[in-house]
Parts: C-alpha cells; structure tokens; sequence
C-alpha cells in the first residue's frame, strides 16, 4: 500500500526568518494523523534567510539528521563541533542524554533550504556524539546512495536505530534508463518512506513532486522513474516494530 503526503497539506511554520514545512506533527502544529512513520518522527522543509538561524537550544533522546538543499548552514554545539554543512553533506547529531546546538544560516546574501530529519534512537540515554560526511563524490543518477544505517557501513553515518537511509538521484530520459529509473525491494516487517527533496518522480506511476512524502507498507518491491530533469528524494528503509 502506497499513502502519498501531499507537500501543500503539510504543517506551515512562517516566520520573519524562516518559512518551514513539517510532514509529521512538530512544534505548534499537531496532527494525531501524522505522528510519524516507525521510527521516523520528523522530517521538516527550512528555508532561512540570509544571517538568520535557530539560537542555542537542547535536544534528548532523538537522532537529528541534516541534508542541506541549497547554500549553507554553520552549526555549533555543546560538545564542541563547529562546522559549515553545504550541499553534499550529511550531518548526523546523535542527542542521548542530552545536547544543545544552534544553527544559523552561514552567509549574509543568501538564503539556505535543507531538510531536518529526526528519528528516534534503539535506547534512550545514548552518549551524545556527532558525525558529518560528504557523499558529493558517490552521488551517481540512476543509484542510490547509502547516507546513514545502523553499522555505519560502506562510509554512511552511523544512526541509532534500524534504519538505512538512501539518497537517489534521476532523470527524465528515455535515451538512457539506467539514469531515469531503479527498483528497491522490500523485505518482510520493513517499511518505506520516500521524500521528495527535487524535481518529480513516479513511484509505481504515481506522481510525487519536490515536497511529496509517500508510506509504502506491505509491498515487496517499488519503482521509482525520473519525471525531470534533474530529480533527489530520500528513501527511508525502516523496521515496522516501532511504537511511538
């Protein structure tokens, strides 16, 4: 089964500085509807202007994953990691018993746009730790990509929880099919979430468009096609046994 969440019914969070989209319920918005998918709890769209940003603030018990889209955003926190995350990067932030951060756009003429993705750890109290990897040179149209998993293999980030999280990239071509289109199985007891981040993709013939979320529950294999020029999405391969 294939439930597809529409990118303009998602939550809207406006602000002076920040204009944000949130697939699942965050912040003041609530939606007993989306809650979550397993153990994904959070995905949220962030465009933020130039020298603005989100101040010091704590987070517990929650893996916090960031993939900038466009521009950059400079990140600091209580363990002492400072950085520029651009395009190309991923960041992940392991919460635990506790960590705080801030996160501001890097540059005073542009904006920056990323996706925030929070997923809920295996255990709580975790050690709180931090990772960031750029995959710009592993990035190949027609393939998915691993960003992160549970055993940090083939050079991922290591996320706390049964997961692994792919980064496909596409195109519209009917001259070559090896870059406009792949195929994911499915086992048994797993689910998919499928972000799109760019462009559009077909998910079994069904339109997604930049934005478009989609739960895939009880099927053993999907197919993903290009529908532009120049298509991104996130594939969340999770295990069903999680209860929020």
């Amino acid at each position: 089964m294939i439930t597809i969440r529409p990118q303009n019914q998602r939550g809207v969070a406006n602000l002076s500085w920040l204009d944000s989209r949130h697939t699942f319920s965050f912040g003041n918005y609530y939606d007993p509807q989306h809650m979550g998918f397993a153990s994904l709890r959070v995905i949220n769209e962030d465009k933020i202007i130039p020298g603005e940003g989100f101040g010091t603030h704590g987070h517990q018990d929650m893996e916090i994953i960031t993939c900038v889209l466009s521009g950059e955003l400079e990140h600091r926190d209580s363990m002492g990691n400072g950085s520029v995350i651009r395009p190309g990067d991923v960041q992940r932030m392991s919460a635990g018993t506790g960590v705080r951060h801030s996160e501001f756009n890097a540059s005073d003429t542009n904006p920056v746009h990323l996706l925030q993705i929070w997923i809920m750890p295996e255990k709580r109290g975790l050690e709180p730790s931090y990772e960031e990897k750029n995959f710009s040179s592993e990035l190949k149209q027609g393939k998915l990509t691993l960003l992160g998993s549970q055993d940090g293999r083939d050079n991922s980030v290591t996320i706390h929880q049964d997961v692994n999280l792919y980064l496909g990239s596409l195109t519209k071509s009917d001259c070559a099919p090896r870059t406009s289109r792949l195929s994911y199985p499915i086992k048994n007891n797993r689910g998919i979430w499928l972000q799109v981040a760019r462009g559009e993709v077909k998910l079994n013939e069904q339109l997604l468009q930049a934005g478009d979320g989609a739960a895939i529950t009880n099927e053993t294999e999907i197919a993903i096609a290009g529908n532009s020029l120049d298509s991104e999405f996130l594939l969340f391969d999770l295990a069903m046994n999680i209860e929020h």
